[in-house]
């Protein structure tokens, strides 16, 4: 693990646009203040057209950058080496800043499995993804590193979902896709829901994606419930809220920009995870 700066000027941020929701500072801000660090993270509204002028203008107090909508894909261009789930998604959400240039991780693949695991899920035979986003395919990765060999991704636009059937074929599991509020689907043990927050679904089609969806990992936390996890709650099945996944991918963040390694842990994890959820009004 590199040495912990606890006094140099350290700067982080998110960026994306719109900005003023992330909860991303709230959290940072409770992990640094757990190990000690005095670190600054702020927030920026950054749209793809200014990315690169804004990356460029950062001086050497730069640490790192968290990306949200829209910035994931300029952020993969502009990093100089990325980590396997970026280069599988084609999507960057932490930019590692060093002398060297920046370094992209996707850490939304490893959040999403954290989070699973966190509801007791630890392997999945079949799923289904509600979305075509670059978030749906970060949680294509995810399902298919838990196990899952038969995917269905459900979209309101199925063309816009041709990008994941390939990269199922290159990871050895079988996606199809459906048109959302379409047809009856096939059970599956979870179903991750990628839509933006506030998004409304009609009540046919979520009570029948919910009737056959497994457990629901919703990735949207604003307005909660979400018009998906409210059906899942009406039929008395679990809903987990995009929170727990924005934690865990959060914690990963920190973890690189604190020592390089997404997979390295980080002093007394266990309190800094406590913090960063009590942060965002979860229990530890």
């Amino acid at each position: 693990m590199t040495e912990l700066h606890t006094h140099t000027a350290v700067n982080l941020a998110v960026w994306g646009d719109p900005i003023d929701h992330s909860r991303s500072p709230d959290l940072h801000a409770a992990a640094y203040a757990a190990l000690g660090l005095h670190w600054c993270y702020g927030r920026r509204q950054v749209d793809a057209a200014g990315f690169a002028d804004a990356l460029g203008g950062l001086d050497a107090s730069w640490r790192g950058l968290s990306l949200t909508m829209p910035l994931k894909e300029a952020a993969f261009a502009a990093a100089v080496t990325r980590d396997r789930h970026a280069t599988l998604t084609g999507a960057v959400n932490t930019l590692h800043l060093g002398e060297d240039g920046p370094r992209g991780y996707n850490t939304d693949v490893g959040g999403l499995a954290r989070a699973l695991r966190r509801q007791g899920i630890d392997g999945v035979g079949t799923a289904r993804v509600i979305g075509a986003g670059a978030t749906a395919a970060s949680a294509l990765v995810t399902l298919v590193d838990q196990g899952a060999t038969r995917i269905e991704v459900v979209a309101r636009t199925p063309r816009k979902a041709e990008p994941l059937v390939a990269l199922g074929a290159q990871l050895d599991a079988r996606v199809t896709v459906a048109a959302l509020g379409t047809g009856a689907p096939a059970p599956v043990d979870v179903t991750i829901g990628t839509l933006p927050g506030g998004t409304r679904l009609g009540d046919a089609t979520t009570e029948t994606l919910a009737t056959a969806g497994g457990a629901l990992l919703d990735v949207a936390y604003s307005p909660w419930p979400s018009s998906l996890a409210a059906q899942w709650q009406a039929q008395g099945k679990h809903a987990s809220s995009g929170l727990a996944m924005l934690v865990e991918q959060a914690l990963l963040q920190v973890r690189i920009f604190v020592g390089g390694d997404p997979a390295a842990e980080l002093p007394r994890e266990g309190v800094v995870l406590a913090a960063m959820r009590a942060a965002v009004g979860l229990e530890a």
